[in-house]
């Protein structure tokens, strides 16, 4: 069995996975300073499990990890500053942290004497600058040149930091894979993304009001957290997919915003006129990820369609936390 840790594993996409390994009898070690995630309900109800233990730590410590051992066959880098807001305000600690971040997590993973792979979770905020600055295909495969936006824009920040990362996995010497997800969303995520925003806004609408929607003409493809989890597991697992980047998503269906707050009226089931908003600052007009590697490599392309995957999150949201009272996990 394989000795999994897992940074920011109380996040959204951590305890997800957390799971998943857990479920293959794997032995899986989540680390997570709880600055942005949180030992709630579900959280607990993993660590119930016998082979799942939780250790909060603060990776900006060189020596946070030092006492985990040297056993671990894979360790999963997910841990980062990210939220936009949270970049736009500090931009300087976003580049700095998350490269401190990712040190830790490379020296920890270096002293393991069985590391099978080191999986990095880049993002998909690094084709921002090729889309603005090139004639970057979309869908957008993994060896597009990756072009620098103006670096004095906050938001250019995190996509550095993250690009930067990439090189400091490529040059590690140790068996990497590295993933950029793109628009995964699911229960538990965290209200900072066009989803949940968008189901709390109608949920709390009245019946024949509107449901104000911003950037209702990009594009975009979104990946349900079941079939994210499920990329990542076999992108870590699989041999083929050593030594390479993988885009993390769905290829289609490219739906507008506005479409997508067309399904999410729908799931709430009330009657609410769409007010086109304008376009969130920065915010690329598309986004969508040539998927066809991540395919070719692992066997696996995600299975929840948008309409099945929307009422799952929006029957979470309302039972626990528009109802619930419960707070939510910031991704």
């Amino acid at each position: 069995m394989s000795t999994v840790l897992i940074t920011g594993g109380a996040g959204f996409i951590g305890a997800a996975l957390a799971g998943a390994f857990a479920a293959r009898g794997d032995t899986v070690r989540l680390v997570d300073s709880l600055a942005r995630g949180k030992r709630d309900r579900q959280l607990d109800e993993l660590l119930t499990k016998p082979n799942v233990t939780f250790h909060q730590r603060d990776l900006l410590r060189a020596d946070a990890l030092d006492d985990l051992g040297t056993d671990h066959t894979h360790v999963i880098h997910l841990a980062a500053i990210l939220g936009v807001q949270n970049v736009l305000d500090r931009p300087a600690a976003t580049l700095a942290n998350n490269v401190r971040l990712l040190e830790t997590a490379l020296q920890f993973a270096a002293r393991q004497s069985r590391l099978e792979r080191l999986v990095f979770a880049s993002t998909s905020e690094v084709y921002a600058g090729s889309l603005e600055l090139m004639a970057m295909p979309i869908p957008t495969p993994e060896d597009t040149p990756l072009a620098l936006p103006p670096l004095d824009q906050p938001r250019t920040s995190y996509m550095l930091s993250k690009i930067y990362g990439e090189a400091m996995v490529r040059h590690s010497g140790l068996p990497f894979t590295i993933v950029r997800p793109h628009n995964v969303y699911g229960p538990r995520m965290g209200q900072a993304h066009v989803i949940p925003q968008l189901l709390e806004k109608a949920y709390r609408a009245p019946d024949g009001g509107t449901l104000e929607v911003f950037s209702v003409e990009h594009r975009r493809t979104f990946c349900f957290i079941d079939d994210a989890v499920e990329m990542i597991v076999r992108a870590a697992t699989t041999p083929a997919c050593a030594g390479v980047v993988l885009n993390l998503g769905n290829q289609t269906p490219e739906l507008a915003i506005g479409t997508v707050a067309e399904v999410i009226v729908q799931t709430v089931g009330k009657r609410l006129t769409i007010v086109p908003m304008p376009p969130t600052p920065g915010s690329p007009a598309r986004r969508c990820p040539d998927m066809s590697r991540m395919v070719a490599l692992t066997g696996y392309r995600g299975r929840v369609a948008l309409e099945e995957g929307v009422r799952r999150t929006y029957d979470w949201y309302r039972a626990k936390v528009f109802e619930g009272g419960e707070t939510e996990v910031a991704k």
